[in-house]
This record gives structure tokens, sequence and C-alpha cells, in this order.
């Protein structure tokens, strides 16, 4: 049997070589396109610990904490997770003042399971996960003024202000979205994973959805390719515990072993408290270490909690505010991250309150780039809709 498993039909091209670039100019030659602003250093930070605004820090810290192998007693985890807090708070209250169209999910509570997976990875692989992504995209370095800029529809947001929350992505730090259809990321993450087989080039990809969509068809079918084909994937079923706004007990049968779900294609798995970003990383590392070494894919249920609705049009309802104020209390991923940090004798309380006051300055500088920034032209509407070199002649 070839090095590439048991699939023996030839190669497609699309697969056998490096994606050509597109035709059209876009971030990398753009000077007013996001990344390619990022990469000319505007407004870069001031020092590598987090000191000073700007378009590199979401990146800088990014880089730090995929350096750590699995190690999540520093400041720098605490920085990457705080960041996704202060920015969705923010992005809540844009959202209310109606800066914010469409739909918004918001990622407050589970900032652990994408900052403790990104201690285990490395550079080149990749993550594609569903539409309460903001949390996932900083954790890869993408910069919190272009992420604000897409959710209000803006310029210089990723997407030129046409995508919103919902559908984000940046090829240059290896996030592929951002998609809005329940349990869409497992196909094409799938596709991402069968793509690094045929490559052989020893990437991982990290595959999110929610506890809701492991329920879905497509789910099973790329498990069972991805087991027969042992691609290199981790699948991670974030399962804050109500979906859309059904309890996963009443949604899901076997509701309390989703991470055996793959158990009939033999995919191993585990359950993990996602709100504990030390047991995050643990598992993060076997399963991406699984992965990576050619035995096949892997899933993690990550046990956490939304602290908002579903969306930010949900009233939740569904559960008591008792509820939400025992988990705030009592199982805060940042804070158990700040308690262990000031028990280690890492940061003092003091040092902890500096980091959230430069954090908070970040992203007050990402909302006002967003209301600065102007609407894309007209114009904008027609690009981005087929790749030019295959787009029909005009003649």
């Amino acid at each position: 049997m070839s090095s590439q498993g048991q699939y023996q039909q030839p190669i497609p091209r699309f697969l056998s070589q490096a994606a050509p670039a597109p035709s059209r100019a876009h971030a990398a030659s753009d000077p007013e396109e996001p990344e390619a602003m990022a990469a000319a250093g505007n407004g870069k930070a001031s020092s590598a610990n987090g000191n000073g605004t700007g378009d590199s820090f979401a990146a800088e810290v990014a880089d730090e904490v995929i350096g750590r192998k699995g190690d999540t007693s520093n400041l720098d985890t605490y920085r990457a997770m705080l960041l996704i807090r202060r920015f969705e708070e923010k992005a809540g209250q844009l959202y209310g003042m109606g800066h914010i169209g469409g739909f918004c999910h918001l990622y407050i509570g589970q900032e652990a399971i994408v900052t403790g997976m990104r201690t285990v990875i490395e550079d080149g692989d990749q993550v594609i996960t569903a539409y309460r992504d903001h949390g996932h995209m900083l954790s890869c370095g993408m910069d919190p003024k272009y992420v604000m800029a897409e959710l209000t529809g803006r310029r210089h947001g990723y997407s030129r202000g046409k995508d919103g929350s919902m559908h984000i992505f940046s090829m240059e730090k290896e996030f592929y979205g951002g998609h809005g259809i329940v349990s869409t990321p497992a196909p094409l993450g799938t596709g991402i994973a069968f793509a690094n087989h045929y490559r052989e080039n020893g990437r991982v990809c990290l595959t999110y959805f929610g506890e809701g969509a492991a329920n879905q068809g497509q789910v099973y079918e790329s498990f069972n390719i991805a087991s027969l084909w042992k691609l290199p994937i981790v699948y991670v079923i974030e399962n804050n515990r109500y979906a859309m706004g059904t309890s996963v007990e009443r949604g899901s049968a076997n509701a309390h072993k989703l991470y055996n779900r793959g158990a009939a294609f033999g995919i191993p798995g585990e359950q993990v408290d996602g709100m504990d970003i030390s047991a995050v990383a643990d598992a993060g590392a076997r399963a991406v270490h699984h992965a990576r070494h050619g035995a096949g894919p892997y899933i993690l249920e990550m046990l956490t909690y939304r602290y908002r609705g579903h969306s930010m049009s949900d009233p939740a309802k569904y559960r008591t505010r008792e509820e939400v104020k025992d988990m705030r209390e009592h199982h805060d991923p940042i804070d158990l991250v700040g308690k262990r940090l000031m028990d280690a004798g890492i940061a003092t309380e003091e040092d902890l309150k500096t980091i959230d006051k430069e954090i908070r300055a970040i992203v007050g500088e990402a909302a006002d780039f967003a209301m600065e920034d102007p609407e894309p032209d007209p114009e904008e509407l027609w690009t981005d809709v087929l790749v030019e070199s295959q787009a029909p002649s005009q003649a």
C-alpha cells in the first residue's frame, strides 16, 4: 500500500499543487487590504510583552501561544484569552447600538478551547469552524481592527465588508471560516485534511463545530471518509450545552458521551473540561499527535458554556440566571488562569489589571477603526464571485 493510504486513484491536480494566487489584486498586493496593512507594520505594537496597540498585537500573541507546546501557565495565554473576551464584549456593545447587522454569535465563556488548542498546533496547521467564530479568528492571529471592520460591514474588513460576522476567513493565517450552515465545518475540514494527506505536508486541520451540529448526517459521512483514509484531522465538538436553545439532553441521544460518536468508524475520542485551558491543551496534544503521525482522526468533546444567548437576538430563557451566575463565578476560564498565574508567582493582581487595560485599549482602537472606516464601494458587490480566470468572457 502506498504512503498515501488505500485510495489509489490519480491525484487531482488541485490537490497535487499549491493553490494558484487569484488573478485579482488581493491582500498580498493591495496596500489598503487588511493583511497587507498588517504586514506593513502600520501601528505595530511597541514590544513583545503586549504593550502598545496596533496591527501586530493579535499575531504577536498568537505566535507566542503557538510555540508553547501545551504550556498554558503564562501571560501569553492569559492575554490571548482576554483579547477574545474583551473583543466579544465590544462586539456585543456595537451590535446593541445598531452598528453590527445580521447575526452575531459571541464566544464569551469558551475562550479556553481555541487558546488551549492553539498551544499544541504548529505553523501551517489549519483551523475551520462554524459561525461562533470571532475567537477562532483572533487566536489565529487575525487583526482585531479588520475583524471588527468586517463585523460592521466596512471597506477594510477581511472580506471587504461583504461577509459580516459568520463568514470571515484568512488564507494567510490558515483560517478557513466562519461558516453559517450548521455542521458545514465537518466536511470542509475533512476536505482540507484530505489535501494535507495527498500533499504529505505533515499538517493537521482543527475542525470545530457544536454539539447541536454533531447530530447532522454530513458529520458522519465525514467521520467515515476521515477514518477510511486516516486523514490528519481533529474534530473538536464545542459542547456549550444548549445548541440554538435546546439542551443537549433534550436534543441528543447518549447526550453525555458525544466523544463516542466516532466509535462506529474506529475514531478515538475523549471528553474534556473545556473551561480549563490546561485540560484542553493536555487532551489537544494527544489528539494532534495522533492525527499528525498517521493514526487518523480524533474527536475531542469540549464541555464548555456560553454566557450569552445563542446569538445576540436570543434572550436565553431556556436557562436560569442562577445557572449562568454560577458558571461565571466558579468556572470562568480566564479567572482560572489568572488565579494560577498569581498562585505561581508569575503575575500579581496589578499585573493582570495592567494587561486588561492594555487589551481594552487595543479593542477600543479596533472599534474606533471600524467606525471610521468607510463602507465598501457599490462595485465591490461584483467582486469575488468567480475566480477571474474562470469567469465568462464579456465579448
